[in-house]
């Protein structure tokens, strides 16, 4: 099998499942977008999502966009 580059793009939890198999297959991930942190709960707490974890145990490359399509993230891509 043809072992591929790939820019993952997730946030919610089912989305680390995905995530995780395309590691299995020993793709490479040339990075991880998803939502960026955000304050939630009673005390209005800044919460990760569970993609952003994920990548961060896996030490791969992280982006949080506040707009996918400003200028400054398709540069930095």
């Amino acid at each position: 099998m043809k072992k591929l580059r790939i820019l993952f793009m997730g946030t919610p939890e089912f989305a680390v499942y995905i995530l995780d198999e395309i590691l299995k297959a020993e793709h490479t991930v040339v990075g991880v977008v998803t939502a960026p942190d955000r304050p939630a709960g009673r005390g209005q707490r800044v919460h990760s999502s569970a993609v952003k974890k994920f990548a961060e145990k896996k030490n791969l490359p992280i982006y949080q966009p506040s707009n996918l399509k400003s200028p400054e993230f398709q540069k930095e891509l």
